[in-house]
Order: C-alpha cells, then sequence, then structure tokens
C-alpha cells in the first residue's frame, strides 16, 4: 500500500487537471448507505425492490409510497462530508482537479467546497413543482407527509435520475468535456456497473488512471494503478505541495 500511495502522491504531483470520478463507495463513509453492500438497501427488506421503488414507473402508479421510501432512505441531510471530499475540494482549491463527476444525489461535494460538480443522477436537494416549477429544497421534502404538493396543486418531485429515466444531456456533456481535457482520472467509490455511467471512463485516454475501491471492479486491469481500501482514509494521505 504505501508503494502505491506514493505512486498516486507522485501522479497528482504531475498533474493539473485532475478529475474524480466517484460512486456510492464516497458517501458510506460519511454513514449514507449504499444499494450493493451488506449493509446496503438490497440487502433490506421492502414490499418491493430498491430498484423497482426508485423507478420512474412506481413514481407514477404508487406515488405515494415512493415518496414513502424516498422520505425514508435517500434523505441524510444530518450527514457531513468526510475525507475524501474534503481532500477533493483542497485539490480543486489548490488548482489541481478540474471536476467531480458524481453518481451521488446527496450534495457532499459541495458541502465540503467543491464548485465544479456535475452530478450524473441529480440532487435531493432540488426539487421542483412538477405544474409550476416552484423550487423547493430537501428539508421541506423531508418534513412532508404523502404525496408533497405545491402551493399551486401540482405534485414536487426530486431532481434526481430514478430508473427508467435518462441522465441531463447538459450534466453529461459537462462530465464528458472534463475527463476528455483530463491530465489524469481518478475514480473512487464505485464498482463501475451503473450504466451509462460507467462507460464515462472511456473518454478518457490519459495515462494516469488511477482506481479506488474496497473490491475490484471491470476497470481494474485497464487501470495505471489501483489501491484497495478506504477512499477516504487514501486520499487523507495525499499532500498538496
Amino acid at each position: 500500500m504505501e508503494s502505491g500511495l506514493e505512486q498516486l502522491q507522485k501522479m497528482i504531483d504531475q498533474s493539473s487537471r485532475i478529475v474524480f470520478f466517484g460512486g456510492a463507495g464516497v458517501s458510506t463513509e460519511s454513514g449514507i448507505p449504499d444499494f450493493r453492500s451488506v449493509d446496503g438497501l438490497y440487502h433490506q427488506r421492502y414490499s418491493y425492490p430498491p430498484e423497482v421503488m426508485l423507478s420512474h414507473s412506481f413514481y407514477e402508479t404508487h406515488t405515494e409510497e415512493f415518496f414513502d421510501f424516498y422520505r425514508d432512505k435517500m434523505l441524510y441531510l444530518d450527514a457531513e462530508p468526510n475525507a475524501a471530499h474534503r481532500k477533493l475540494a483542497e485539490l480543486e482549491q489548490a488548482g489541481k482537479l478540474s471536476a467531480v463527476v458524481t453518481q451521488n444525489i446527496d450534495g457532499l461535494h459541495q458541502k465540503a467546497g467543491s464548485k465544479n460538480v456535475f452530478e450524473l443522477h441529480g440532487s435531493v436537494h432540488r426539487n421542483y413543482c412538477t405544474r409550476c416549477h416552484k423550487f423547493y429544497d430537501a428539508e421541506y421534502m423531508l418534513h412532508s407527509t404523502g404525496v408533497p404538493h405545491c402551493e399551486c396543486g401540482g405534485i414536487i418531485k426530486p431532481d434526481v435520475v430514478l430508473y427508467e429515466e435518462g441522465l441531463n444531456q447538459r450534466t453529461l456533456s459537462g462530465a464528458v468535456e472534463a475527463i476528455e481535457r483530463a491530465d489524469m482520472l481518478i475514480i473512487g467509490g464505485t464498482s463501475l456497473v451503473v450504466y451509462p455511467a460507467a462507460s464515462l471512463v472511456n473518454y478518457y485516454s490519459g495515462r494516469r488512471l488511477v482506481l479506488i475501491n474496497r473490491t475490484a471492479t471491470p476497470q481494474d486491469e485497464n487501470a495505471d494503478l489501483v489501491l484497495k481500501g478506504s477512499i477516504g482514509e487514501i486520499l487523507d494521505r495525499i499532500s498538496l505541495k
């Protein structure tokens, strides 16, 4: 691990347009469960599987059940950024990191201080009336009951990408451009099995591809450096010069 950390430090020292691409494993260290781990949502019991309850069709046909699940399992508003979030913000402030591309919807990168964040799957902190488009924050959604309605009568829908929905094209284009221009791509806290997000690694053509994850990923054999372990602990060891 020490030699790997030294190699990671050297790569970061030599880079000036780093892009970080992260998944649920980044936020699990802040106490937010993922779907696939032992304690994740797939291993908990509900009337329907999580991927069904978080689908567009379930939102349309079982709207009240959707919001009950959403409030119970998607809103962790007391969560705080961990060492990984903080180090990435520091790298951006130091002019080393150009963008964060995240599959997470919790807003912890911004809470840590990151500015240029591409949220592929949206954010729980943005909620809009489907009729008049009035904005509502996450606190409003957390304390709502049943199906949340706007004062105009419209349903308030979270600005998150549900199963069966496409990614926001402007966000996706921005993420692709950032990765294409990167001189280093760090992928962390993701198993790289959720598409189309996982395919973004294919837009990187540089020679500093780093994978940090607790388990193996389909891209390990293509990486220039693979580190297994806690992404917070690993990134916390990086020093800024």
